[in-house]
């Protein structure tokens, strides 16, 4: 798989995805939330609750989460995401730079995490990754 670091596009995206994760101690009761918003504003946040795992693979399975629902909903209408643009928000710099290869992964568990959202993205006619303020974050997902 060849991976993208920058994108070759400008302008808005089709969908948007704003994503946050965290658990309850490190590692702990893990949980997350996105949002999907198409282009003319329309709008869907989810809530996930995960087993024990860290902050850090919280915020990958949600992503990986949100990726694979907006995947999941082009399927339904009969679309492909290879004919969509797809800009990723979130306040992780960790989950951002490692996913663009800016930052290293050593651990096992994030690497794998990591490649799972490689592929997802890969199917996009594009993507775009943007870290936002947590204030941004909070405010996109209502908490």
């Amino acid at each position: 798989m060849v991976f993208r670091i920058e994108p070759d596009w400008e302008g808005e995206a089709h969908y948007t995805i704003t994503f946050d994760g965290g658990s309850e101690g490190n590692p702990g009761p893990a949980y997350g939330s996105f949002a999907i918003t198409t282009k003319d504003g329309r709008k869907k946040i989810y809530r996930l609750s995960f087993g024990k795992m860290t902050a850090n693979e919280a915020e990958y399975r949600t992503l990986a989460s949100a990726l694979a629902e907006l995947i999941n909903i082009l399927d339904k209408h009969g679309r492909t995401p290879e004919d969509f643009t797809v800009e990723v928000r979130g306040d992780s710099a960790l989950v951002i730079n490692q996913i663009l290869g800016f930052w290293k992964t050593n651990d096992p568990n994030l690497k794998e995490l990591r490649d799972e959202v490689r592929s997802l993205l890969s199917r996009f006619k594009n993507y775009r990754l943007v870290k936002i303020p947590r204030e941004q974050v909070k405010e996109e997902l209502g908490h």
